[in-house]
């Protein structure tokens, strides 16, 4: 996924030192570990370093990490995940399904928006209806596609024929039916992906004022927007979910770099960071003591060819498994990563229900075979590929390493190619701008391999930025989709997997890890499956 309990692009989750040892233990006593003195921010708030969100803040059309971070406190869906991936209900009573076609979603009374405003069956079929039309041009529309109904209001070409799905059924102000075109085992998890969230009917007066300072119904209520600097949000109090704040608010604060977030983080001027930077990861350990966080989480760091441009379009698949061959991912993974991941075995990472071995060598560094796979395929066109990556995500010293394998591999010429933001680097992903590939790093939205195969190259998914598009690649996933159980979805998607492996739509490189860490002046700092903090459960040191 692009973002955090939706699907997310990660901004800068390869966090790279040059310097190869790693520094443990610490001492809390150091002065330069000092408490909490950040000028502006309210007592009892806690800070973070999330950058400007791509897009405005509407549920549907955010899909990276960083404005996922801010709509996830603002919003709230009918369920959640637990640290081991677990469903949660937050807003959702209960969902069930006798026939995996047509389910009951029974809501918790008396919820209600911040602006006071009941929260009702409505409220959902309405956002839901909204979020899927085609006119709306929301980035996430393509997961509501399930429902019956959603071609007539977003069909491939020409105008809706219908404002209304029909597979959306209100039985009253706390129950609503879902019915789906077909049976598709692994519903309810989906709705675990903030893009499900509610909306109030203020939203519908002016979309695009609210997109800017949106009414949401979760722990958190919205306060200001200051663009490129930060977002403010304070504690709902009248929240009823379980994840209620045990702040009184946040600041999600904007930095150039993560090298400045760091500082700030050590100087006091900053509760949380969520990757440490290059030059401050081998001695991140010793700055922070046991205030240093180093976890595994449910993402993969990848390659993405971009179909469309002149170095891949039509490209054999052969190319890239040679590609893929020609990068020393235990070598950069130790030295240049300093032992922080772990090379990938699969295109799903640990932590997601039917993650599997592969067992192939298309993972493992053998430049004899990667460029004779090149050569077979019949090579690049021009000998010569980019790799696009946001400069201001720590991406910098490891796509220079891949490059240099690559060439040093096969003789193919491989240039990073910096984008000065993750918002620039998104942008020329969606407008179809990527020379060659990028580099994408993928989130958990939910806990299972689905989520890793048709969110990402499915024909009609929206982040599939790649634009791969294969006729046998689809059938797989729908025979997934159209399984009897859930067991035997994530087993059909297993099959689809080994079939993925074959026309290589992306380049796996590793798993990701949180490598981050707090200041002195906060507590209870935790990490969910999706490498994100658990923002609520953070409290203030008195």
């Amino acid at each position: 996924m692009r973002g955090a309990k939706s699907a997310k692009w990660v901004a800068g989750a390869a966090i790279i030192a040059l310097a190869a040892t790693a520094c443990g233990g610490g001492n809390d006593d150091d002065s330069s570990n000092s408490a909490s003195k950040e000028k502006g921010k309210p007592e009892g708030y806690v800070s973070i370093d999330v950058g400007e969100p791509q897009k405005p803040l509407i549920p549907a059309d955010t899909n990276e990490s960083l404005g996922s971070y801010v709509i996830q406190s603002v919003f709230t869906q009918l369920l959640d995940f637990d640290a081991e991936g677990n469903i949660v209900y937050t807003n959702a009573e209960s969902v069930k399904s006798d026939d995996n076609k047509t389910w009951t979603v029974k809501l918790k009374a008396g919820w209600k928006f911040h602006d006071g405003t009941p929260v009702t069956s409505e409220s959902y079929i309405k956002a839901w209806n909204w979020y899927a039309n085609v006119k709306n041009a929301q980035q996430n529309a393509f997961w509501f596609e399930d429902i019956k109904g959603y071609a007539d209001v977003h069909p491939e070409k020409g105008d809706p024929k219908a404002t209304e799905m029909s597979g959306l059924k209100a039985v009253d102000d706390t129950t609503f039916t879902i019915e789906l075109n077909k049976p598709v085992p692994y519903y309810e998890y989906k709705l675990g992906y903030t893009t499900f969230a509610p909306l109030p009917e203020v939203f519908y007066k002016d979309t695009k004022a609210f997109g800017q300072a949106p009414v949401g119904n979760g722990p958190y209520i919205f306060e200001k927007w200051d663009h490129k600097k930060l977002i403010q949000v304070k504690a709902n109090p009248d929240y009823q979910g379980p994840n209620k704040a045990k702040n009184k608010g946040v600041l999600f604060k904007n930095y150039a770099t993560v090298e400045a977030a760091y500082q700030d983080l050590i100087s006091g001027n900053l509760d949380m960071i969520r990757q440490v930077g290059p030059k401050d990861l081998p001695k991140y350990k010793q700055d922070l003591g046991d205030r240093a966080i180093d976890e595994p989480y449910a993402a993969i760091q990848s390659l993405v060819p971009t179909f469309y441009s002149k170095t891949f379009k039509d490209i054999d698949p052969k190319v890239l498994q040679g590609l893929s061959m020609a990068i020393d991912r235990d070598t950069i993974t130790k030295t240049v990563l300093n032992g922080t991941r772990k090379p990938a075995t699969s295109f799903t990472p640990p932590g997601v229900a039917g993650n599997q071995d592969l067992g192939t060598d298309v993972f493992k560094f053998d430049a004899a075979k990667a460029k004779a796979l090149v050569t077979e395929g019949g090579g690049v066109p021009g000998n010569k590929i980019w790799i696009q990556y946001n400069a201001d995500g720590g991406h910098k010293e490891w796509v220079t390493a891949v490059c240099e394998s690559i060439r040093n591999s096969t003789g193919v010429d491989c240039v990073p190619d910096a984008k000065p933001d993750f918002q620039t680097d998104l942008e020329a992903r969606d407008n179809d701008e990527v020379k060659s590939m990028y580099r994408g790093g993928w989130v958990a939205d939910y806990p299972l391999n689905v989520n890793f195969m048709r969110e990402l190259y499915g024909t009609t998914a929206e982040a599939n930025n790649g634009r791969f598009s294969d006729k046998e690649v689809d059938a797989a996933f729908k025979k997934g989709d159209n399984a009897a159980s859930l067991d035997e979805s994530i087993k059909a998607y297993q099959d689809a997997e080994k079939l993925v492996l074959e026309k290589m739509p992306a380049i796996p490189l590793w798993e990701y890890k949180t490598n981050g860490g707090y200041s002195k002046s906060v507590d209870n700092v935790t990490i969910d499956f999706h490498g994100d903090y658990n923002i609520t459960e953070v409290t203030v040191v008195k």
